[in-house]
C-alpha cells in the first residue's frame, strides 16, 4: 500500500542535535529565496523560487534534537493547476538515535498520491532530503548552487 504522504528516511553519523541544526539551516539546503526566521518556535518564513514555487511556513513544533514541524500557511505552485495545494499541509522532520546512527524521517503530510503535485513533489523532496540535506549534515557545507 502506498503512503498517504510523501516520506523519506536517511541515516547519518552525526548526532541528533547536529541533524536538528542542519535542518534549521534551511538556506543551505533548499535552493531558492528564503525570507524570515527558520529556527524558532512560531517563527514564519517564506520560500520562493520565482515563477515555480512560493510557500509560507510557520514553525509549529520545535523540539531540539527530536522534531520540527512546519505548517504551510500559503502556497502558490506555478507548475500545477491547484496552485494552493500545499496550503494546510505539514512538513515534518523526526529525529532519533538508532544504534550508532541518527535517523531522520521526513514526512510531507497532506500530499497524497492523488495530489496534482505528488510525483514532482516526491522527486523534489527526495532530492532535497536524501541529497542536499544529507550532504549538509555530513559536511556542514552549503548545498546551494
Amino acid at each position: 500500500m502506498k503512503s498517504k504522504n510523501i516520506t523519506t528516511t536517511i541515516f547519518v553519523d552525526q548526532t541528533p542535535v547536529e541533524v536538528f541544526n542542519a535542518i534549521n539551516n534551511v538556506r543551505n539546503w533548499w535552493p531558492g529565496e528564503i525570507e524570515g526566521e527558520t529556527a524558532k518556535l512560531h517563527a514564519e518564513f517564506s520560500y520562493n523560487l520565482p515563477e515555480k514555487h512560493y510557500s509560507k511556513q510557520r514553525i509549529s513544533e520545535f523540539i531540539i534534537g527530536k522534531k520540527i514541524v512546519w505548517k504551510v500557511l500559503e502556497s502558490n505552485l506555478g507548475f500545477i493547476q491547484n496552485k494552493s495545494e500545499w496550503q494546510g499541509t505539514d512538513i515534518i522532520f523526526e529525529i532519533a538515535s538508532k544504534g550508532d546512527k541518527t535517523k531522520l524521517h521526513f514526512t510531507h503530510r497532506g500530499l497524497s498520491p492523488l495530489a496534482e503535485c505528488y510525483q514532482a513533489c516526491l522527486k523534489g523532496w527526495t532530492t532535497l532530503i536524501n541529497d542536499n540535506l544529507n550532504a549538509l549534515i555530513a559536511t556542514g557545507d552549503s548545498q546551494k548552487p
